[in-house]
């Protein structure tokens, strides 16, 4: 009988290349989602008919209990959450039922259905907030700067313990900033590279965007994917900042993404004063040596690769739209 592994937050960017690599390694792979009105699988549309979907949610632990016993999984991985940071200054106990205490939830079943399961927790450069040093390792202290970073740091802890009081196989990823062009469009990469080709495509003339000089450590989510299996993969349980080492500009980004459509940034980009945060957090970036030297992980997708890949995505995708658009009239 194959292995089981029960990712929660499937439908999303990191769920979709995740699903991708255990499939791949022969698992069978249970999603679980929460009931909606409107579906959202897109991006594991080209996988619907390999996984098996369970429906609950992080608010209910008797649903999760219940996925868990479904599924029968020997590996449960965490990703799902409110997870959009100004989404979390609007919503900020919503952002904790979901990000935090949904944590303790997935524990606790782990707990009460069977301990031998070994569980990644999805934790979160943001926890870093205002960083005490530079670059951030595993040892770098938290100062969450906002109520979604604040959640993760609960989540993260709240894995440690479970670690250390019931001996649980259970890991975090203190993973940095990663993208691909599965990102959703409310996150600031991706919506720079779909509005670089809705201005190429003639769709839109501006892109509005909030600090210009935020700077942040980016890489490729398929390569960040691959070091939460590992994490569950080795002898003991520990915890690991995954990320490039590289820190870029948010302004670096756009100049990237616009030369790589052929424009000049400066002509659309538009500073609005309403995109930046309460908050801000201006400079993440990890240090991965730890990842390097205990689990062998490197990233193979540099940034301008990545931020490249993504325009290339969205300059595709709409101008297929565009010519559908076209041919109808």
């Amino acid at each position: 009988m194959p292995k089981r592994a029960l990712i929660t937050g499937i439908t999303g960017q990191d769920g979709s290349y995740l699903a991708e690599q255990l499939l791949g390694e022969g698992l069978e792979v249970f999603g679980m989602v929460r009931r909606s009105s409107t579906e959202t699988f897109e991006r594991i549309a080209h996988l619907r008919d390999r996984v098996t979907l369970v429906q609950a949610d992080l608010l209910d632990q008797t649903s999760v209990i219940r996925a868990l016993q479904r599924a029968e999984p020997q590996e449960v991985y965490n990703l799902a959450a409110q997870s959009f940071v100004p989404t979390s200054f609007e919503q900020p106990e919503l952002t904790a039922q979901y990000t935090a205490l949904g944590v303790t939830r997935m524990l606790e079943g782990i707990r009460a259905v069977d301990k031998r399961i070994r569980f990644y927790q999805a934790s979160s450069s943001e926890m870093f907030g205002k960083v005490r040093e530079s670059p951030q390792s595993e040892r770098t202290p938290f100062h969450p700067r906002s109520p979604y970073a604040v959640a993760k740091a609960y989540g993260h802890f709240m894995t440690v313990n479970y670690r250390e009081s019931y001996g649980l196989f259970a890991c975090s990823g203190i993973l940095f900033n990663h993208e691909s062009p599965r990102r959703g469009l409310e996150f600031v990469t991706r919506k720079i590279t779909d509005g670089v080709a809705r201005i190429k495509h003639g769709l839109a003339r501006e892109l509005r965007l909030g600090n210009l000089d935020a700077r942040r450590d980016w890489g490729f989510a398929g390569d960040y994917v691959r070091m939460m299996v590992a994490m569950l993969r080795q002898d003991r349980p520990d915890d690991y900042v995954v990320a490039s080492g590289e820190t870029h500009s948010v302004r670096e980004l756009c100049q990237i993404a616009f030369a790589r459509a052929g424009l000049d940034w400066e002509r659309h980009v538009v500073v609005d004063a309403s995109f930046i945060r309460p908050a801000e957090v201006d400079l993440l970036v990890g240090d991965p040596a730890k990842a390097g030297r205990e689990l062998g992980w490197q990233p193979t997708v540099d940034f301008r690769g990545l931020v490249e890949m993504m325009v290339d995505a969205d300059l595709a995708r709409i101008g297929q739209a565009v010519a559908r658009r076209e041919l109808r009239h």
